[in-house]
């Protein structure tokens, strides 16, 4: 019989601590929600501006407790600003660091809670709560939003030739953690997760994705909005169009085309005589004088019944920045991906989707690159004409992921796993 101190606790208490960027955020809030459905008690760290990301959430859930916190003060990041994409990719570094000022009001939370989380779920870019949790003596989970791929390869520098595709690390940077989430499933990365799990030792990494399917409201997933919110002109023109024949264009939530990009992009599609959609990012007025987000004058009447430059997803085929959401999105559709990543993890998710599974042609990549635009209509016809190969495995590849979070399979097997193992920690 178990005694008192190791007999499972079935509600254990954790602490949540997304970061502040789009794609960080909601996919560790689906994770959230997941595991607020398994019972657990969930505290969220969340500054004020941040505090609306949470709404469907707490609506699903009014358990989970917000803990609200004031955004700490940085120079490089201007008054009333809490999200990095009110500041681009720049913004990443000030962000975390301005974050890392919470260490000591968290320990005074800690210290005053009756009963505190025994243990801490937080973002790997903030990675000082490793030292909170060490302070606290509980264990500390980081989450990846990224896939296992990334996570390994992005800590860079120490040559592991055991590892596919040889990357390298910090050692410093490796795993050390009590355990870690990765937003991926296991038919997509099964070396990568079990390297990762034969390298720290244990088996507590837990592939938990695709997120953007489990969340507490996926009619609305990803960059590429919801039909609901397509008028009717879109939808009349989407079922006039043969399957599999749109491709879909987008580069996120935060990157704006400078204008010779813009227009080696339109042109690109205007030649490649491809039906498409394209979502476009609209700059500030000051960044539209100086050329970024603005669709080239005339574009849209030479192109009328080739495409509409409005949001939804693609049909048949993405070209894609290959930002880790985006990626989702695209295998979750069942689309070929054309790859044009710009900066940070893109490039290694570009040689994932490429090199290692199949579903994707490189097409430019950089994020001061311009593509010539024959060549890219050219890639892009011959991208969307694609007979067999490639289609089938982005279809296979689709019915796997939505596989991986049905009741019982792959991923929901992990995050029973965890909550098990979570369960052990204190009653």
């Amino acid at each position: 019989m178990a005694t008192t101190a190791t007999r499972p606790n079935p509600h254990p208490h954790i602490l949540v601590f997304p970061y502040p960027a789009q794609g960080h955020m909601l996919a560790l809030l689906n994770l959230t929600h997941q595991l607020a459905l398994r019972g657990l008690t969930i505290t969220i760290l969340v500054t004020p501006k941040n505090l609306p990301f949470l709404s469907p959430l707490l609506s699903s859930h009014p358990p989970i407790t917000p803990l609200v916190f004031p955004f700490p003060s940085h120079p490089l990041i201007p008054p009333g600003v809490e999200h990095v994409k009110d500041l681009g990719n720049s913004g990443n570094l000030p962000i975390m660091v301005a974050l890392g000022k919470l260490h000591d009001p968290l320990v005074e939370w800690f210290d005053s809670h009756s009963e505190p989380p025994v243990a801490i779920v937080s973002d790997f870019f903030i990675g000082w709560t490793q030292c909170l949790a060490t302070r606290l003596q509980i264990p500390r989970l980081t989450f990846y939003s990224s896939g296992a791929f990334v996570a390994l390869k992005s800590l860079s520098e120490i040559e592991f030739g055991n590892l596919p595709g040889s990357p390298a690390f910090k050692q410093e940077h490796l795993p050390s953690f009590w355990g870690c989430f990765i937003n991926s499933f296991e038919d997509l990365e099964a070396e990568y997760v079990q390297w990762l799990k034969t390298h720290v030792g244990h088996n507590r990494v837990f592939s938990v994705g695709p997120l953007s399917l489990i969340g507490p409201d996926v009619s609305d997933r990803g960059n590429s909005g919801s039909v609901s919110e397509m008028n009717d002109q879109v939808l009349t023109w989407l079922d006039r169009c043969p399957d599999g024949s749109v491709v879909y264009v987008c580069f996120g939530s935060q990157k704006l085309l400078r204008k010779e990009q813009m227009e080696a992009l339109a042109n690109g599609l205007e030649k490649s005589a491809t039906r498409f959609i394209w979502v476009v990012k609209s700059g500030t007025t000051q960044q539209q004088v100086e050329g970024f987000g603005v669709v080239p004058y005339g574009f849209e009447q030479r192109t009328a019944g080739q495409g509409l430059v409005l949001n939804h997803k693609a049909v048949g085929g993405f070209l894609s920045h290959c930002g880790w959401n985006s990626i989702l999105e695209g295998i979750v559709s069942g689309v070929m991906i054309l790859a044009g990543p710009m900066e940070a993890d893109q490039f290694l998710n570009a040689r994932l989707l490429v090199d290692n599974i199949g579903v994707g042609v490189r097409e430019c990549e950089g994020a001061d690159s311009v593509p010539d635009s024959d060549e890219l209509g050219r890639a892009i016809a011959e991208f969307m004409t694609e007979g067999g190969g490639m289609k089938a495995k982005a279809k296979d590849l689709k019915e796997k992921a939505l596989a991986a979070v049905s009741h019982g399979e792959s991923s929901m097997k992990d995050l029973d796993r965890f909550v098990e193992e979570l369960g052990q920690l204190g009653g």
